[in-house]
């Protein structure tokens, strides 16, 4: 089953999962160290990012060792980036709307 990267980048903990895993490969124990929560807890966020495809798995010998992928948070950056435009615009026009009329009544006074 494949989900959604936003369901997945909606969650703190699994944000700071991928942030932890953008620095180092670990495997699941020394990832669920760093989190006050349970192993299979880790266990269940892990397996969402790896079905997001915001991690990627490598196996050596028993252990799974689990590390960041960014190549689908540069998917979201970019649909993302459409929007900031888009809101970089108009809070410019409400910026130079505000000036004006902050300069309009000055000039009244």
């Amino acid at each position: 089953m494949q989900r959604d990267v936003f369901q997945a980048i909606a969650d703190p903990t699994r944000r700071a999962i991928i942030d932890l895993l953008a620095e180092q490969q670990l495997p699941v124990k020394q990832v669920a160290s760093n989190f006050d929560m349970s192993r299979p807890a880790v266990s269940k966020h892990l397996k969402i990012l790896d079905e997001c495809g915001l991690v990627v798995i490598r196996k050596k010998g028993r252990k799974r060792l689990y590390r960041s992928d960014p190549r689908k948070l540069q998917e979201v950056a970019e649909w993302a980036s459409r929007y900031k435009k888009f809101w970089t615009q108009k809070l410019d026009a409400l910026e130079m709307l505000l000036n004006e009329e902050s300069q309009s009544k000055e000039e009244k006074l």
